[in-house]
């Protein structure tokens, strides 16, 4: 496997992002190429009080913790200690060059190592597209260090029903485009007018091509048939949430046309979501954290404020 890592200029004077980098290095046994010393090195933010309960907040395709700017100070200022990781293959983390080397399988893995060197407890994971795919895949494999759930426009699909419309034409965009413009892909999956400063951003993890084998990639690993090789690690991940009964909040958008009405899974399927508000952000595309960060924010901070270890 061989990596490239974007250099730390790309990301200068990014406008509301102003923070702090982290670094973890993410060893699973594989031989990597140009990764400074066979590991992979995974950059994560880490923003409010040490001693705060932690949020996860776990982005998905094509962005990267970026996403989460709107939302890391108000959870910073409510006393959370806020963590937003870039997963491999995007924002400062490191990135396989072969479309091949990524698998859902090794996303699990990887963050799951990661996971387990940061040693956190009692975590409320806040998570969006790929972020529920891989750590809702967290929260089964450790229910312990799980405290509660946000899921935002997100799913854990094991390829048993048709994913849809938006989705198919999605994928089908994905591996036919020849430019592929992640900035320009989340500008246009949201309701609000972003500047072009804050697209670049988005871009920021991509200078060119050969950067963006994870973000080409990803669309084809969502299990969408039932010969999907993660559709059994998947069922398995819902036998665990079909008996989580730890607090559950769904917070979808009300203009998702790819994951919209995914909330009435969860609250059907999730024990945790009994009794909770659920809510529907308004006025939110797919990428709610971009179009609505601080309603956002400000939901899974009353959720967790009424659901109190």
């Amino acid at each position: 496997m061989k990596t490239i890592r974007t250099p730390d200029q790309c990301f200068s004077n990014l406008p509301g992002y102003d923070f702090s980098p982290h670094y973890c290095d993410v060893d699973i046994g594989i031989k990597i190429e140009n990764s400074h010393g066979g590991n992979l090195r995974v950059h994560y933010l880490d923003e409010g009080p040490r001693d705060g309960e932690p949020v996860l907040l776990m982005h998905g395709e094509p962005s990267w913790c970026y996403l989460y700017r709107k939302m890391i100070p108000l959870l910073a200022d409510a006393g959370y200690r806020a963590i937003a990781v870039d997963l491999v293959g995007f924002g400062r983390s490191d990135k396989p060059v072969e479309r091949s080397d990524y698998s859902y399988a090794r996303h699990v893995a990887w963050m799951q190592n990661w996971l387990e060197q940061m040693q956190l407890r009692q975590v409320t994971l806040v998570c969006q597209d790929w972020g529920g795919l891989i750590g809702l895949r967290l929260v089964a494999a450790n229910p312990d260090i799980f405290a509660r759930v946000v899921a935002a426009n997100t799913m854990l699909p094991t390829g048993d029903h048709d994913p849809g419309d938006a989705f198919k034409q999605w994928r089908a965009y994905s591996q036919t485009t020849e430019h592929f413009d992640c900035g320009a892909i989340v500008s246009r999956s949201v309701t609000c007018k972003m500047s072009q400063a804050e697209i670049d951003a988005y871009n920021a993890p991509f200078p060119d091509d050969s950067y963006k084998a994870g973000a080409r990639q990803f669309p084809m690993l969502v299990p969408a048939s039932a010969a999907d090789p993660e559709r059994d690690a998947n069922l398995a991940a819902w036998e665990v949430l079909r008996q989580w009964q730890k607090p559950f909040f769904t917070a979808f958008s009300d203009s998702d046309p790819v994951t919209g009405g995914g909330e009435k899974v969860f609250q059907k399927l999730v024990p945790g979501c009994k009794g909770q508000a659920h809510v529907t952000v308004k006025n939110g595309g797919h990428f709610l954290q971009e179009d609505q960060g601080e309603a956002l924010a400000k939901a899974a901070i009353d959720f967790m404020r009424a659901n109190p270890f």
